[in-house]
């Protein structure tokens, strides 16, 4: 695809083929006219730059026709090549971006997966410079653009843009042959080892209490940091359950780990401050929470759900 400021995209609908969203192209990267495009769009007038996707076609200004797929001429005007500007841009309506929603959460899971830009952006099948603008700003991507990245990241569009935050999970569609495979012990440690957010079942003075933690594990131990009158601290001195897993809700694929086992508070100095040191995150619901329970696992258990094929 090639165009130049000045040419119109045009984002089809999927179902009926007609067009969906369209804006004038007033800015292009590199010299030879190929994306990513500056596109100001005809229904909000702002500004976002665009990576186009399969249901996306360029039309000439003028209505020039061939022109999707370039004639060899130098083309004019917009940006000269080279990385974007680290300064905001100016959006439609004037105001400077600032980092939106999505980018965040995009951000957050590649680094989850320990990805690079580069790499992410690879897999994508776009330019290190169109991630980066949409880490970094208040971007709007196409959603053939955000169904990429979120394969690559192993979530959904809806997820990247916040839609599913106040759903419990699950929601989704079940697979039309769904197979329960039983998880052997290394497979359940691999899975563990990943750290995170888990829920550790415990009996309080209020009844049983599931709470989610985030944990770490060291030697084959679950360790994780509370304060000393919560509902986590509860577990020290019993046996408990502790559970983590993982849902994929495009797919209807996931699985889960059960380790049961008995808890006991870290009280060895050095221990505490190499679980400390070692921490991968710290935890999510913020304040005082310098106590360390530990649990050994006397038994793990998990199961993964897959598409049994007919």
């Amino acid at each position: 695809m090639r165009a130049e400021p000045g040419d119109r995209l045009v984002v089809e609908s999927p179902v009926t083929g007609a067009a969906g969203r369209e804006g004038e192209i007033v800015g292009v990267r590199h010299t030879d006219g190929t994306p990513p495009y500056e596109v100001r769009w005809s229904d909000t007038h702002e500004v976002t730059l665009v990576v186009p996707g399969p249901d996306a076609h360029v039309r000439g200004s003028g209505h020039r026709q061939g022109h999707t797929t370039g004639s060899g001429r130098p083309r004019t005007g917009g940006r000269a090549p080279g990385p974007p500007s680290a300064e905001p841009r100016a959006t439609g309506s004037g105001r400077p971006p600032h980092p939106g929603d999505i980018g965040r959460r995009v951000s957050a899971e590649r680094r989850r997966l320990g990805l690079t830009r580069e790499e992410t952006a690879r897999r994508a099948g776009m330019a290190p410079e169109y991630l980066a603008y949409l880490e970094e700003q208040a971007a709007d991507p196409t959603a053939t653009c955000l169904a990429r990245l979120a394969g690559v990241l192993g979530t959904t569009p809806v997820a990247l843009r916040g839609g599913s935050i106040d759903l419990p999970p699950g929601q989704g569609p079940a697979l039309a042959h769904p197979r329960i495979r039983e998880l052997g012990p290394d497979e359940c440690r691999r899975l563990l080892s990943a750290s995170g957010v888990g829920r550790v079942a415990v009996s309080t003075p209020q009844g049983p209490a599931v709470v989610p933690v985030n944990y770490e594990v060291v030697d084959e131990a679950i360790a994780y940091r509370t304060a000393p009158d919560s509902a986590p601290a509860a577990a020290v001195g019993s046996e408990v359950a502790f559970e983590v897993d993982h849902l994929d809700e495009a797919l209807g694929q996931g699985w889960s780990v059960l380790v049961v086992g008995p808890a006991r508070v870290v009280t060895d100095p050095d221990a505490v401050r190499r679980l400390a040191e070692g921490a991968h995150a710290s935890p999510w619901a913020g304040g005082e929470r310098e106590m360390w329970v530990s649990i050994r696992p006397t038994r793990i258990t998990g199961r993964r759900i897959t598409e049994d094929m007919p």
